[in-house]
């Protein structure tokens, strides 16, 4: 847990909080005391919180502009 802790700057409280919730990969030992952290598996779930920059949020929102025809009406469909 300590390393794990210091691997991704997190507190070990909440490092602790994921596990209890299951939103983290982790292993248990065979008693079930230790709880174990890959660190491949820390590095791939660090990642996939990725955040879009401005330039490829304003790209999306172009493209879906483009991809959805206007009807003319106002209001969602009924």
């Amino acid at each position: 847990m300590d390393d794990a802790a210091a691997y991704t700057g997190l507190s070990k409280s909440y490092l602790y909080r994921l596990v209890c919730e299951k939103k983290i990969p982790y292993y248990k030992s065979a008693g079930g005391k230790q709880t174990y952290f890959k660190k491949s598996e820390l590095c791939d779930w660090l990642l996939k919180h990725r955040v879009s920059t401005t330039e490829e949020a304003q790209e999306s929102a172009a493209a879906y502009c483009v991809s959805k025809p206007r009807n003319g009406k106002k209001g969602g469909a009924k």
